[in-house]
């Protein structure tokens, strides 16, 4: 287990928004529990990478274990040109290399996901929803994300889709800082 300083960052290299990357993005689908090794590689590669994270926090035997795991377990989102694409498969902790079709799609969001980890929401891995109402945030530091809501537990919650790898994330969010988009 890595030491708080020894993850990797969330973005590399470390700019204002990872709209700022060149290049084409692509979708790794990484060999199990190589997210962050290969994050550590496409640094010294000088490769353009975003890997959503988040504490999990859990109790075992009286003891608190924190884990800074990637919020989309298995994957690494990278941009960048064809000969890095081939570097990449080079690190043998590729098991499959997604191409993006639709680059600004994704893009958009990824950006959602981006900002609502800097704004210290708390993120956790959601189920992926195909239906269900689409809303808009009006208010607060996650202002302009749009998402799913859904409720659980008596909390309502703002699912951040990723479709091209039918995963989410979500978010707690109060129902009067949401709208409806039609």
């Amino acid at each position: 287990m890595l030491k708080v300083h020894e993850n990797p960052p969330i973005i590399w290299p470390e700019v204002e928004s990872i709209r700022d990357f060149e290049g084409q993005w692509w979708v790794v689908h990484t060999r199990s529990r190589n997210e962050k090794a290969l994050a550590q590689d496409l640094i010294s590669k000088d490769i353009s990478y975003f890997l959503p994270m988040s504490w999990k926090v859990r109790r075992k035997s009286r003891r608190t274990i924190r884990s800074f795991l990637p919020l989309f377990s298995g994957y690494l989102f990278f941009c960048g040109r064809e000969d890095q694409r081939v570097e990449i498969l080079k690190t043998n902790r590729v098991a499959h290399l997604i191409e993006v079709d639709n680059q600004q799609q994704l893009l958009d969001e990824l950006v959602q996901v981006n900002q609502a980890l800097q704004s210290g929401a708390p993120l956790t891995p959601h189920k992926y929803i195909k239906e269900g109402q689409r809303c808009r945030v009006i208010a607060g530091p996650l202002i302009g994300l749009e998402g799913i809501v859904v409720r659980s537990n008596n909390v309502t919650r703002l699912v951040l889709q990723i479709d091209m790898l039918g995963q989410a994330a979500s978010v707690e969010i109060d129902v009067d800082m949401i709208e409806v988009i039609d």
